[in-house]
Formats: structure tokens, sequence, C-alpha cells
């Protein structure tokens, strides 16, 4: 009974110390960022930021640049998601199937993208691929961003199938089921809950990454911010204010996705 009591007393007080540490952390950072503000005779002017968040007009909502720029840069994170996934399942598939061929083109991609920057990676589907195919600076900036994330999300599905147990495996194959209904059936669905973590934070390097699109003039968060700073120079309480969102959709999708990770089915392969 004492050492339980012990123990709740010491994880009390380091609990305390974490929230004090914390605080002077952020302490210290603001001190900093006022400091270095006030050496520079800076004017902040927090009262004109909403304006460029949203407005009321006779009672009727209407989004701000940044507004609209967060809506621009979910879009473009929900497009490159989506080909991503594609991108990365396809190349994971094809580093495990039979075909020598499929297996080096799965390892050049996975090795040319992961070694290359991503910032030369856009510009050269902007400049390069998309006058040949015709695409605007968004579906670019899609396939780009898709193409970069899509040879780290190979990885983390090879992991995850390469996890599940032989006997599954063998299992599967008792059955006689095809190549297909083992991945199907058997294998994916236990691997989404080992991915669906890394995977998320792949979406959260996404997000962040998408700023880059900022460099081709698509409308995104970062291009608005950039725009209202260069009309306004309210260097400070814009950039802040763009860190800010891009925080909120980061946090936010790591929410959604533990909530709905708790409420995935305990699959086979997971012993009790």
């Amino acid at each position: 009974m004492a050492t339980k009591r012990k123990t709740r007393s010491g994880g009390h007080w380091r609990a305390t110390f974490d929230s004090l540490a914390f605080l002077l952390l952020l302490a210290g950072l603001g001190w900093l960022v006022i400091e270095g503000a006030g050496t520079l005779h800076y004017n902040w002017q927090w009262y004109r930021v909403p304006q460029y968040l949203y407005q009321l007009k006779d009672g009727v909502f209407h989004p701000g640049p940044l507004l609209r720029g967060v809506g621009v840069t979910l879009e473009l994170t929900g497009w490159s998601l989506l080909l991503t996934v594609a991108f990365g399942l396809t190349a994971a598939l094809l580093q495990r199937s039979s075909s020598w061929a499929g297996r080096a083109v799965a390892r050049v991609y996975v090795e040319i993208v992961r070694n290359t920057p991503m910032l030369v990676q856009l510009y050269l589907v902007y400049f390069v691929l998309a006058p040949i195919l015709e695409m605007d600076r968004f579906v670019a900036a899609v396939l780009a961003l898709a193409i970069f994330e899509g040879a780290f999300a190979a990885e983390i599905f090879r992991a995850g199938i390469e996890a599940i147990p032989p006997g599954q495996w063998e299992a599967a194959d008792a059955l006689g089921l095809s190549r297909y209904a083992v991945y199907h059936r058997v294998i994916l669905p236990q691997a989404i809950r080992l991915v669906l973590p890394p995977l998320t934070g792949l979406a959260v390097s996404l997000i962040k990454h998408s700023a880059l699109v900022s460099v081709i003039a698509v409308a995104d968060l970062t291009t608005e911010g950039r725009n209202l700073i260069a009309d306004t120079f309210m260097t400070f309480e814009l950039w802040f204010t763009v860190a800010a969102l891009y925080l909120a959709l980061t946090t936010s999708l790591s929410l959604l996705v533990g909530w709905l990770e708790r409420r995935l089915p305990v699959r086979g392969g997971e012993h009790g």
C-alpha cells in the first residue's frame, strides 16, 4: 500500500515538473519572439489578422484568403493521399511479386524518389511532365506530392505485409486461394492496423510538404500567407497564423486517425 502511494506521489511530482518545464519553454519562446520583434522595432498588428481569416457581411460568413488557402491545402492533401496510397501499395506488391521486372521497377522507383529532394521532383513534374501531359499546376502538384510520398508509403506497406505471421500465408495457400484473394481477404485486412500509425505520420508529412507547392504558385495556405505578407508587411503575425493553421490541420488528422484506429476490429493473427 505504501509502495502504491509512493508511486502515485512520484508520478504526480513528475507530471507537475513536466508541466512546469513545458510552460517555461513556451515562456522562453514567447520572450525570444517579443524581444526579437522589439529589437527590430516591430509594430504588432494582431487586430488585423481576423479579416484575413474570415469576414461577416450582412450576417453571411465569407472565408478570407487564409481559410481559402486552407481549403486548397486540404483538397491538395486529399487527392495526393489517395494517389500516395495507390502508388505505395502498388510498389509494395510489386516488390513482393514473382516478376523480376516488377521488383526492379519498384526498387528503382523507391530508391530514386527517396534519395532525391522533393523540390527537385516538383520542378521536374511541373516543367517537364506537365507540359507533355497538358496538366495544370494543381494536378502537377498533386502528382509530384504523390510520387514522393508514395515511395515512403511503399516501404510502410511492405513492412506491414511482411509482419504478418507465416502461418497466415500457409493457411491461405492450404485453402487454395488465389494470390489476389490471399492479399484481399487475409493479408491486407490484418496489415491495415499495423501500417495505420506510420501512414498517419506520412499524411502529416504530406500536409507539411504541400507547402512546397507555393513555388509553382498553387494558391495553398503558404502561398496565400506569402501574398498577404507582401501586401501588408505583417510578417510575424501572418507567419504565426499560418503555422497555427498547419498545426491545427496536422493535430486534427492525428486525433482522427487515432480515433479510427481504436475502433478497427482486431483481425486474425492477433491472439489474446
